[in-house]
């Protein structure tokens, strides 16, 4: 378990070498690597620690520098396996959810189910969209939205919106920027800066609570 975090950690810090490893050494196919990478990280609830930003920029600026990946091929790619993953998600948290529910247990409960229901018809659309750009959230918030039925066709609108959002700037700073000299000498510190900037958002919303508590607890 041990080496499969360390190897993971290590190709999500050298994510730069590790593709380009792969297109030399899979040629065309690392589109199909890289597609199932993105549709496992946004569609399987149980894959959550998948690279997501880094991926994207790092394939942007293996697109500029190398030149054996297109760009817009990419784009495409991303979008489409970011949109099929988030709704075979759902599908899955829709399917499931309720019968989860029915199990009689002390840690089910069916007002559970309707307070992820009620949670969903007021915050859904902000839900799906902002956690698009935040890791783990990414990988969770679509199986909850199904599992709190939250209207299809709403689910998808805001899915679609926003993994063009997330896609095309990210994997395009990648191609703008991924081989300015000091980006590229510094590679893996910019990756751990595009992982601090995706968990600003779960880092913001702690603190509030912990002060949104001391502030009561003070009362």
């Amino acid at each position: 378990m041990f080496l499969f975090i360390g190897q993971l950690i290590d190709f999500i810090l050298h994510i730069d070498d590790h593709l380009l490893e792969m297109v030399n050494q899979y040629g065309s196919l690392v589109y199909v690597v890289l597609f199932i990478i993105v549709f496992a990280e946004t569609g399987l609830v149980v894959t959550p620690i998948l690279p997501g930003d880094s991926l994207l920029f790092a394939s942007g600026a293996l697109a500029a520098g190398a030149q054996k990946l297109d760009v817009t091929l990419l784009i495409i790619l991303f979008f489409v396996a970011a949109v099929l993953g988030n709704t075979v998600n759902y599908a899955i948290g829709r399917y499931f959810g309720p019968r989860i529910f029915q199990i009689k247990s002390r840690w089910i409960k069916m007002e559970y189910l309707e307070r992820t229901k009620a949670f969903y018809d007021k915050y859904g659309a902000t839900a799906v969209v902002l956690s698009r750009f935040v890791p783990i959230f990414r990988s969770f918030v679509p199986f909850v939205a199904g599992v709190g039925q939250m209207a299809w066709g709403k689910y998808m609108a805001y899915t679609i919106f926003s993994a063009a959002i997330w896609v095309v700037p990210i994997t395009l700073l990648g191609y703008w920027f991924g081989n300015v000299p000091i980006v590229k000498e510094n590679f893996s510190l910019v990756v751990l800066g595009v992982i601090g900037v995706s968990l600003l958002p779960i880092l913001y919303q702690a603190a509030k609570g912990f002060f949104a508590k001391k502030v009561e607890e003070g009362k």
